[in-house]
C-alpha cells in the first residue's frame, strides 16, 4: 500500500503514524486495511486534512467525556482519562505542527521573487 503523498513526483512514501491513534480514529488507514474507492489514492489533500482536523476533534471531546467522568466518579480506571488526554494533546501539537509549516511555506513563496 502506498501513502496517498507518494503519488505526488518527487516524494517518497512516508511512515505511517500508527503510533498517534487519535490521527487515524475517524477512517483512517490503519496496518491491515485495504483503500476504498472513497480513499483512494486521488484522495484532495483537503479532504485528508478535513478528515484528520476531524478526528483531532473527536479525540478532544472524548477526552472531555472521560474528564467529566472522573470527576463525577463514574469512570472506574482514571487510566482511560489519562490516555484519551495524552492521545488529544498529541493530535493537536500535530495539527499545530502541519499549520505551522503551512504557514512557513506560505510565506517562503511569498518572498520568492517573480
Amino acid at each position: 500500500m502506498t501513502s496517498p503523498i507518494s503519488a505526488i513526483s518527487g516524494f517518497t512514501a512516508v511512515p505511517k503514524l500508527d503510533a498517534v491513534s487519535g490521527i487515524g480514529g475517524a477512517g483512517a488507514l490503519t496496518g491491515g486495511e485495504k483503500v476504498t474507492a472513497a480513499q483512494g489514492e486521488h484522495e484532495s489533500f483537503a479532504s485528508m486534512l478535513s478528515r484528520g482536523l476531524e478526528s483531532v476533534s473527536a479525540s478532544q471531546a472524548k477526552a472531555d467525556d472521560l474528564a467529566v467522568g472522573v470527576a463525577q466518579g463514574t469512570i472506574q480506571d482514571p487510566a482511560q482519562y489519562t490516555m484519551a488526554a495524552n492521545e488529544a494533546q498529541l493530535g493537536l501539537q500535530l495539527t499545530l505542527a502541519v499549520r505551522n509549516k503551512a504557514v512557513e511555506a506560505f510565506q517562503e513563496i511569498m518572498r520568492m521573487q517573480a
